[in-house]
């Protein structure tokens, strides 16, 4: 077992200790006037929000997931309707569609930048299909040119899944403003994380806004006046408070990231047997998280656990063969190249304080197992 110190998988610690007198100040003025939900700081929060996406709006909300549902069921979801989401994400991309009363129609991912597969894509429209949830993961934006074309072609909406992906830019413009609407993840490990949960709707569209504000406040239009069921869905004034001081960081932290990234692929670029993530041309890529690929994986990861180097596995198990999707009877081989990356990707410590000395150390321990 090495001597020197650990290096996590992921550091919240030492930002939040930088920073931890302005959130303290932040949580005492809420305090002392006693606004917890709703008001200025939520309020100022999603005008500065949507002008850093250079969306004209956003509404916050109570967490990512809430994000995804509110705009499905904003756009008018009913049940039958189908929706194109990879089969390579997180759950709660999916969930939001069924928790909305749609369906999903699992499609593959590109082997190259591991986002939804235009190609794909174009296969799965159907009938019933009315929208396609394209996942900016790990930080990378997703192809969206090709998939809004085909939306156009085929009177589809495009909602952007950006809950990894808080900065990044396609093609010059910020995801989050580029689809009919964004939805945007703020848990403590995002490039942009609260103090606990949080989400965002970014869009330009009045109307559309309007319907998942008033979805997050029980459907109200005006207080006790409900034109519709809603939830429970509002941002609190503490974390919005938090996300405001920490938005003021964000493009520092996420040119760290780049950093860090820089630091691995020099390091370990010429190494045949390991994948390491890139930008797409049409990207610039906020790394959330540095995944790279291998079949040795697993012994990788021993490796790296046995020197004190935390990792990580996203997502180990595809969501076409959970057990909560086993109704749409998909099988091993329906999408090879998820099930490829399920297999064979690592995520290595990646945190804007991540140091040069910290990535040489990580890159010696893989550099000596092949």
């Amino acid at each position: 077992m090495s001597q020197a110190a650990p290096i996590p998988f992921l550091d919240l610690v030492r930002p939040h200790q930088a920073l931890e007198e302005p959130l303290v100040a932040a949580f005492r003025r809420a305090l002392r006037a006693a606004q917890f939900v709703g008001g200025p700081e939520v309020e100022s929060f999603e005008r500065e929000f949507a002008t850093y996406c250079e969306a004209p709006g956003c509404v916050g909300v109570n967490s990512g997931t809430d994000a995804l549902r509110f705009a499905f069921i904003a756009l008018g979801l009913r049940p039958g309707d189908e929706v194109i989401a990879p089969a390579h994400t997180f759950i709660a991309t999916t969930e939001a569609i069924t928790q909305a009363g749609g369906t999903i129609r699992f499609v593959d991912i590109d082997e190259r930048t591991m986002t939804i597969d235009p190609a794909a894509v174009r296969a799965a429209i159907g009938p019933r299909t009315v929208g396609i949830v394209p996942v900016h993961l790990y930080g990378q934006p997703a192809d969206l040119d090709p998939l809004l074309e085909l939306a156009q072609q085929h009177g589809l909406w495009v909602v952007e899944d950006a809950a990894q992906a808080h900065g990044a830019r396609y093609k010059g413009r910020r995801v989050g403003a580029i689809g009919r609407l964004g939805c945007f993840s703020f848990y403590p490990g995002k490039n942009l994380g609260s103090l606990g949960e949080g989400g965002a709707v970014t869009g330009a569209e009045p109307a559309l806004l309007e319907a998942v504000r008033r979805l997050r406040e029980h459907g109200q239009s005006s207080k006790y006046v409900h034109e519709t069921e809603g939830y429970n869905g509002r941002l609190h004034a503490i974390q919005a408070a938090f996300l405001r001081i920490k938005l003021a960081h964000l493009d520092e932290w996420n040119a760290a990231r780049q950093r860090v990234a820089a630091w691995y692929r020099a390091a370990l670029g010429n190494i045949p047997e390991l994948v390491l993530p890139g930008a797409a041309p049409h990207s610039e890529h906020v790394y959330h998280l540095y995944v790279v690929r291998t079949p040795a994986r697993e012994q990788v990861r021993e490796l790296l656990q046995a020197e004190g180097i935390g990792t990580g596995l996203h997502y180990p198990v595809p969501l076409h063969l959970q057990q909560a999707y086993a109704a749409q009877g998909h099988r091993e081989g329906s999408f090879p190249v998820t099930e490829r990356a399920a297999a064979q990707c690592l995520s290595l410590p990646m945190f804007p304080e991540m140091t040069e000395p910290q990535v040489g150390r990580v890159a010696d321990a893989v550099r000596r197992f092949f």
